[in-house]
């Protein structure tokens, strides 16, 4: 039990010591990544159309 108290005191600690991030970068960041997935998930999807038109194209 001591050693698990001592782990969460460590923990502590260590979130003391973190650099979060202010509102407006959090913003910024949280902007970048949303933008980023859903460019990626557009381009995912083309790709896949585009395939799956080209695989119906082979098998007619």
């Amino acid at each position: 039990m001591q050693r698990l108290t001592k782990f969460f005191r460590e923990i502590g600690r260590e979130m003391r010591k973190v650099s979060w991030p202010r509102r407006k970068e959090l913003t910024r960041y949280t902007i970048t990544v949303l933008s980023t997935v859903a460019f990626v998930a557009i381009f995912f999807a083309i790709i896949d159309s585009g395939i799956s038109k080209l695989i119906r194209l082979i098998l007619e």
